[in-house]
Formats: structure tokens, C-alpha cells, sequence
């Protein structure tokens, strides 16, 4: 399995984002070096759509099959993909605050913690619908590394389109997320045209 080993924070300041979008409360001192540098059209498409992967710890291979699956749904291609990556079980955990970042999210639900409407899954990328039901297994919901999790997570908001009991761990999608829920720093539209060039 791929795995990017790319330093988080590095990489953050290369494509020019807050830490804070992956759930990571650091900050870097750095500056970027080549910060007056103009950036072509292209150049810019290209950053939307490694943040986007790097965001959603998603490679290419998938990204661009999320990017055809969007195309072929209704309305506009740009949400639907936004939408898509959203719905990733992985991000669900982490969106309703069972991980600290969606790495730890991919963790969790790679080690078969997680159950979805009472079945185990340990597919990250596993699409989320509405009125499912996500939570922790039972043998999991007392160890001590969910309790060091809740108390990070605490403060944390979660998404109106997600309904949270964190008593119990678990969690149901209310709906699918609308793009104006999504505060993901990301211009979707310019993935749009670098994919259709």
C-alpha cells in the first residue's frame, strides 16, 4: 500500500494551508521561499487538486476515479466531487470526532474499530449514505486511546449533516453534506478544469 511520508507541516506550507484543515493544532515558523513567485493557470489547478489529496489522503488513481464518479452524477461536477471525498468513512470518523486527524480516522477503520448499520468495515474509502449508522465496536468504546481522543475532539464542531452521541460513540448521517458545509479550503472548480484540459 502507498503510504505519504511527505512531513505534514512541510507540506502544508508548500501548498500554502493551515494545519488546522487536517485536525493538527502546530503551527510553522517557516516561510515559503519561493512566496513572490507568480504561479501559471495550470500551476494553481495542479496546488487545488494536491490539496484536495492531501486533505482526504486520497492518491491519484482514486481521485480521478472519485473525479468520473462525480461527473456522471447529477448537478455540478465540482460539489459532487467535494461531496464524494466528504462521505469517505474515514473522513465521517474523523468529522464526527472520533480521530484527532483523518490519518488517524484511515487507522481506525483500517484496525476493524468501526462499524457501519452493525456490519464491520475496514474500507477507508467506503462511501457513506444517508441514514447510516457509524460507531465504534463495543470491545473498542472503553479503551483509553478513545478517551484521550474525546477529550482533544471535545471542543470540536461538528457538521450539521452528522447527528453525534458521543456517550455511546457513535454517530448517523443526517444527509449528505451541501458544498457550503464543506470548509475545506479548496477551489473545486479549478480541479474541474485541469481535468477537463
Amino acid at each position: 500500500m502507498a503510504v505519504n511520508r511527505v512531513p505534514v507541516l512541510k507540506r502544508c506550507r508548500s501548498l500554502g494551508m493551515d494545519p488546522i484543515f487536517l485536525g493538527i493544532d502546530k503551527k510553522s515558523n517557516r516561510q515559503l521561499k519561493r512566496s513572490n513567485r507568480k504561479m501559471s493557470e495550470y500551476g494553481l489547478q495542479l496546488r487545488e487538486k494536491q490539496k484536495a489529496k492531501f486533505i482526504y489522503g486520497v492518491l491519484e488513481k482514486p481521485f480521478r476515479n472519485y473525479y468520473k464518479k462525480a461527473k456522471q452524477m447529477n448537478g455540478m461536477t465540482g460539489e459532487n466531487l467535494m461531496i464524494l471525498l466528504e462521505s469517505r468513512l474515514d473522513n465521517v470518523v474523523f468529522r464526527m470526532g472520533l480521530a484527532r486527524t483523518r490519518r488517524e480516522a484511515r487507522q481506525i477503520v483500517d484496525h476493524k474499530h468501526v462499524m457501519v448499520n452493525g456490519k464491520q468495515i475496514n474500507i477507508p474509502s467506503y462511501i457513506v449514505k444517508v441514514g447510516d449508522v457509524v460507531e465504534i465496536k463495543e470491545k473498542h468504546k472503553s479503551s483509553p486511546r478513545y478517551k484521550g481522543i474525546l477529550e482533544v475532539t471535545g471542543g470540536r464542531l461538528v457538521p450539521g449533516w452528522l447527528e453525534v452521541d458521543t456517550e455511546n460513540l457513535k454517530g448517523t448521517v443526517k444527509e449528505l453534506p451541501a458544498r457550503d458545509a464543506i470548509d475545506v479550503p479548496v477551489d473545486e472548480m479549478l480541479i474541474v478544469e485541469l481535468y477537463s484540459k
